[in-house]
């Protein structure tokens, strides 16, 4: 007896009792029938034959229409067990996907991680969170021999896997820039030749680099097309942008940056961010940004760390707790 045949008594069994006495537990012996059938892959439409052919059996003076209506049902679970089975490969595909992507999530937060510089002088906060495994924002600390701290933040204009790869490129580039200190600008033109050498025409990347001077309290930096930094001003308590001006990376191989130096005082607060933030999304549209400064307001008697994780939160709320963009904050504050 082939298994085939061992299936359809089984089945006879069940249909059997179950025509007798209709009782649960002949309704839970077709529960485990089923998962059995699945897991020897047997098609439903196979499950169909066996069902009109044991009726046939059991009912000879049954009228012929009502066995001619199982052929309409093995036609209809043809169909469904082409497209069921065409739906586990995908689901098993897709899991496949999802496996590598968090493998490649990990290995891009252990690539691309930084830690937060230990300065008496300064109070610094950062948060980026991606929208999807996958972060299209990066950004990275460097304390140099004289306690000045370094910061860069960059944005590859897309999602997923080819941003990911950017962001690695970037920061594998970052690490082969000479160890000596440089200026933000020398920083920029030295990663525009490298992105404009490596990096698809249709890859957009752009990055904000600054310095900051824990001995005279100037912070120098120069953009690449970044989301404008934010400067608060402690004594009048007001915001205003600090202007930045500068092409893309690796849209022109021979641009050049401008430099720009800002003085920082008790209290100020230089506030760095990608797109994620500043294009919040709600029901109404896009966020004001007198909304965004109103919540940094808010907080702003907090830490800096605290700071950022709040301003965070509130937006993540409006937004349904579901990121429409990679979201990276950070804040510098002066303490003395």
């Amino acid at each position: 007896m082939d298994f085939r045949e061992i299936i359809a008594d089984k089945y006879r069994d069940i249909l059997v009792n179950y025509l007798k006495d209709q009782s649960e537990q002949s309704l839970y012996s077709s529960q485990k029938f089923s998962r059995k059938s699945i897991e020897h892959m047997i098609s439903p439409e196979e499950i169909i034959s066996i069902h009109k052919q044991l009726i046939v059996d059991l009912f000879p003076d049954m009228q012929p229409e009502i066995a001619h209506s199982f052929d309409i049902l093995l036609e209809v679970m043809v169909g469904y067990g082409f497209a069921l089975r065409e739906h586990q490969n995908l689901k098993h595909i897709q899991q496949e996907l999802r496996s590598e992507m968090e493998i490649a999530a990990n290995v891009q937060k252990t690539l691309l991680g930084t830690s937060i510089p230990n300065i008496d002088c300064l109070d610094i906060g950062a948060i980026s969170v991606p929208a999807k495994h996958m972060n299209g924002d990066y950004h990275h600390f460097v304390q140099d021999e004289n306690n000045s701290v370094s910061i860069a933040i960059a944005d590859v204009i897309g999602k997923g896997l080819p941003a990911a790869l950017c962001m690695s490129m970037i920061k594998y580039a970052m690490d082969s820039l000479p160890e000596n200190r440089m200026n933000p600008r020398d920083v920029l033109e030295n990663l525009n030749r490298v992105v404009e050498q490596n990096v698809d025409l249709t890859m957009f990347i752009t990055m904000f680099y600054g310095i900051y001077d824990t001995e005279k309290h100037v912070f120098s930096y120069a953009s690449a097309g970044h989301e404008p930094c934010l400067f608060y001003n402690a004594e009048s308590a007001e915001f205003t942008e600090l202007p930045a001006k500068g092409l893309l990376l690796g849209i022109e191989k021979k641009t050049k940056y401008r430099q720009y130096e800002r003085t920082v005082d008790v209290g100020d607060m230089i506030i760095l961010m990608s797109d994620g933030v500043t294009e919040c999304r709600t029901e109404d549209g896009f966020i004001e940004r007198e909304s965004l400064l109103e919540l940094i307001k808010k907080f702003i008697h907090l830490d800096a760390q605290d700071i950022v994780t709040s301003v965070y939160k509130e937006l993540e709320k409006m937004q349904d707790l579901q990121l429409r963009d990679d979201f990276t904050l950070i804040i510098f504050k002066r303490k003395v």
